[in-house]
């Protein structure tokens, strides 16, 4: 494996942004994301593909909030 995946902890789950080799092998748009869900010692995998209302609705969001983003970073996350 040329390198390591490292996913993102979120609440119960972890999240990773899909190499574009996986996305393509999936049949998944490129920019895809793999949420992880742990439950009875199995792992599910729900896949979330991009969408352009996802990314104004992004946008939006971090133009409204980019000074306590920018504050968040400042300090560390």
């Amino acid at each position: 494996m040329s390198g390591l995946l490292t996913p993102q902890r979120t609440e119960g789950d972890w999240v990773l942004e899909m190499p574009a080799e996986m996305a393509r092998a999936l049949g998944v748009a490129e920019g895809s994301l793999a949420v992880l869900h742990v439950e009875a010692g199995k792992i599910e995998v729900e896949v979330l593909m991009p969408s352009p209302e996802m990314e104004r609705a992004a946008s939006r969001l971090h133009e409204k909030y980019k000074d306590a983003f920018a504050e968040l970073k400042r300090l560390g996350d």
